[in-house]
């Protein structure tokens, strides 16, 4: 297998490193149940093996590989069980998040969201747009003033990027729905309509959890 570098700004090695493996998982060229040897990575990128040991522990704590005591980094298999659950979660959790964030948000997060969608909107690589999917929830994350809350919904967004990408290779979930979904939570948001916000953030979850390929098959 060969790597392709990631696109981006100068990055640390790290960073490279991270931002490829991540690219190479989310868009399949490295699937699930696949052993990841440092070694083996270091020599492909040029790099040592530090900041790829450095980028595994980050793809760990996104959800997107498993570190194993004994066989190393795996990447990891998706379960239908796993998406269910931690969309039943979010379900529960993301919308009281959603509405603490229209009563805090400030003007300079609804501009920052707008400009990230804007950017997904136009994008047209799979795991760019992800990472921008993902940084315009995070912004909600962060403007609910809710830090413990807010920690614990990241972490099932990262467990849910995998399934979110399998959904986009799949075809059962398109880009262009959940931009419109996200233009329609700015709306609320960009009125302070905090109930409003709140059930289409709850709408916004169950459709994606429904379009969720089934992995059982």
């Amino acid at each position: 297998m060969s790597l392709a570098i990631s696109p981006g700004e100068r990055r640390t090695a790290h960073q490279l490193v991270r931002d490829t493996l991540r690219r190479a998982i989310l868009t399949g060229q490295m699937s699930g149940g696949q052993r990841l040897v440092q070694a083996d990575l270091a020599k492909q990128l040029d790099v040592s093996t530090t900041p790829v040991r450095e980028a595994l522990r980050d793809l760990s704590a996104e959800g997107l590989i498993q570190l194993d005591a004994h066989r190393g980094a795996i990447v990891r298999t998706l379960s239908h069980d796993e998406v269910e659950e931690v969309y039943w979660l979010r379900e529960i959790l993301e919308p009281e998040m959603m509405e603490r964030a229209v009563v805090n948000i400030t003007d300079e997060q609804v501009e920052l969201a707008e400009s990230l969608q804007k950017k997904a909107e136009e994008e047209s690589d799979p795991a760019a747009w992800v990472e921008l999917n993902k940084a315009f929830h995070r912004v909600f994350n962060e403007a609910s003033q809710s830090p413990r809350l807010a920690a614990i919904v990241e972490n099932l967004q990262d467990a849910g990027t995998a399934y979110v990408v399998a959904s986009l290779v799949a075809g059962t979930r398109r880009p262009d729905e959940t931009n419109t979904q996200h233009r329609e939570i700015l709306q609320a948001v960009r009125a302070r309509d905090a109930a409003k916000a709140r059930n289409m953030m709850r709408e916004h979850l169950h459709e994606t959890l429904i379009r969720v390929p089934d992995f059982s098959t």
